[in-house]
């Protein structure tokens, strides 16, 4: 699965437009977390109560949107965007949204192929049956690397 903030993938070819596909959460730092925010909030620097909860936030929606994707048959999301905001003085909403499109991989660097899409084009990943609505989602795609979450955003400990 790619999902990109461009309005197209250098090296793919869009083939079909899926529609928007979104994933949102609503969260609450708990009331301990606010509590130690609150202290260090007196001394200045990072709150690293609240990075972890907007890492999860956003890891979560990213997840949600991969999801809804999938189900449609899609492989790809483009024009990926976020949005934040705040609901009442306790919650705040994140929300991962974008376009579901169908790709496949340019074979051929004379008609816009790039390394990774010549190489995804030689070497095809496994097909995987569309899912039908109701059907359960499908795994999460596997961590590139240790250390890092699939979307690429560091792993908080």
């Amino acid at each position: 699965m790619l999902i990109v903030t461009t309005n197209s993938i250098p090296g793919y070819k869009i083939d079909a437009v899926l529609g928007e596909v979104m994933g949102m959460t609503v969260r609450s730092a708990n009331f301990g977390a606010n509590i130690v925010a609150g202290f260090k909030a007196l001394g200045g620097g990072e709150i690293k109560q609240y990075t972890d909860l907007v890492y999860d936030s956003r890891n979560q929606v990213m997840q949600r949107m991969w999801e809804m994707c999938a189900q449609r048959g899609g492989n790809a999301i483009v024009a990926m965007r976020f949005d934040t905001g705040d609901i009442g003085q306790t919650f705040s909403e994140v929300c991962a949204y974008g376009t579901a499109v169908v790709v496949h991989p340019i074979a051929d660097e004379a008609s816009g192929g790039t390394a990774q899409s010549i190489n995804e084009a030689r070497n095809p990943a496994p097909a995987q049956a569309p899912q039908q609505p109701g059907a359960p989602t499908p795994p999460a795609p596997p961590a590139p690397q240790p250390g890092v979450t699939p979307y690429g955003y560091p792993q908080q400990s």
